[in-house]
């Protein structure tokens, strides 16, 4: 298999499990504090690592824009404020139900990248990324749906929340796909700067929310109440997890890359089935056509890129004609 494949694979794989594992988490401390001062307060933890990590590694001319301040700006206000605010809004607004669905909607990002991706170059993508995306979908669904249909007449009930998550994954993968625009920089780089720009406009709507008595300051009892939960969601499904994320999609491209967001779900439920939840057989079926499918798309792109290779090898077999 192709390193870079592989290593690409590896890293998509560990920031989707980590989301995964993050709703969960994130439906325990939710019942302590505000989800748009969790969401700020997360992140916040988050780049202040990463400033320091990048600061110790790049030096602080890895700070500068590059007059790319406004498309940093953008792309950073799309994962870290639309989708970090908009996700856990939406979870927080449904009650329980809203672990499982903000896990389930993170399915339709490889069906909103395709969107995207057509409409920004006028081009589909492959008919083999078409195919596995279609049945890591419906592997995802069998998993969350458990066989019962009757999941999509009651989420009819919860159109608003569902929308706030809806906008939050779409952000994510506007953001996704914008790190392509970037790739003479480090991953570090690029997830640090967006990362401290997102920050600070979600600084900005904690701060004047707050101003306006919109939504309420937590005490330092509430936050030190939820620690533990706090801690895991900076170190894991943030930092780890978000460069895990970048470097991954800069080896395997957005479109093949965000693929691995089909295991979101299937870890959030693994989760609670390790809780002592009983698998069925269609959890069980539904997990074994995510693995398939993640398995049939590196398989064909290998094939791919080996056609590739051996075509470049080839003489052209074109005859020079001759002049008379």
């Amino acid at each position: 298999m192709n390193k870079q494949l592989l290593l690409g694979s590896i890293l998509c794989m560990v920031a989707s499990m980590s989301w995964g594992a993050m709703f969960p988490v994130a439906h325990i401390a939710l019942q302590e504090i505000d989800p748009f001062y969790f969401s700020f307060l997360r992140y916040f933890f988050v780049t202040i690592i990463l400033c320091g990590l990048l600061w110790a590694k790049e030096g602080l001319s890895a700070f500068r824009f590059e007059g790319r301040g406004k498309s940093l700006l953008f792309f950073g206000t799309m994962a870290f404020t639309v989708y970090n605010m908009g996700v856990f809004l939406g979870q927080d607004l449904m009650g329980e139900p809203g672990t499982i669905a903000a896990s389930i909607m993170e399915v339709l990002m490889p069906m909103i990248s395709i969107v995207l991706l057509s409409i920004t170059t006028r081009k589909l993508p492959p008919y083999y990324t078409l195919a596995t995306i279609l049945v890591a979908l419906v592997g995802a669904v069998l998993v969350i749906t458990n066989g019962n249909l009757s999941f999509f007449t009651t989420a009819s009930e919860h159109l608003l929340p569902l929308f706030f998550i809806f906008i939050g994954v779409v952000g994510w993968v506007v953001y996704s796909i914008g790190g392509g625009r970037f790739n003479t920089w480090s991953t570090l780089r690029y997830s640090t700067l967006t990362c401290l720009l997102g920050t600070g406009v979600n600084f900005v709507i904690v701060t004047t929310s707050s101003l306006f008595q919109w939504l309420p300051v937590p005490t330092i009892e509430t936050v030190m109440s939820i620690k533990y939960e706090m801690a895991f969601m900076v170190l894991l499904p943030g930092f780890v997890a978000l460069l895990s994320w970048n470097a991954g999609i800069k080896l395997l491209t957005p479109l093949n890359g965000i693929l691995f967001i089909n295991l979101v779900p299937i870890t959030t439920f693994a989760m609670m089935a390790f809780q002592g939840y009983e698998i069925s057989r269609y959890e069980l079926c539904g997990t074994l056509l995510v693995i398939l499918a993640l398995i049939g798309n590196n398989h064909f792109q290998r094939k791919q890129l080996q056609y590739r290779t051996v075509t470049k090898q080839q003489p052209s077999g074109r005859k020079v004609p001759s002049t008379s």
